[in-house]
């Protein structure tokens, strides 16, 4: 009975979101949109370096039950730096099309 109505919430969800279209928040200067994109590319390369360090089968002192979780941190602490200091150049594109959609200026 749960499944059947959590089927139905999800359906209704995804309807009202289809009808709305996406929700945006609105960024009021450029600095907003930089940051906004900073955290987008900070999603990305995490994902990106959870790809690419893959699972360890590796058998050490420090694997565990918990390995995967702090592994998982260590990745999303990883990506924030690496947008901070520039990334892969997504942010900036980010921001910019963010300040075009919502029509900010370069110089707010």
């Amino acid at each position: 009975m749960d499944g059947l109505l959590n089927g139905q919430v999800n359906a209704a969800l995804l309807q009202s979101q289809a009808q709305e279209g996406p929700r945006v928040n609105r960024v009021e200067t450029a600095e907003q949109a930089r940051q906004v994109g900073e955290e987008f590319e900070a999603v990305f390369l995490a994902q990106m370096l959870e790809h690419m360090m893959g699972e360890s089968t590796e058998d050490s002192m420090f694997s565990g039950a918990g390995q995967g979780a702090w592994k998982g941190m260590l990745n999303e602490e990883y990506a924030k730096v690496m947008a901070k200091a520039g990334g892969i150049g997504l942010a900036d594109d980010l921001a910019r099309e963010v300040m075009r959609y919502q029509d900010i200026g370069e110089d707010q």
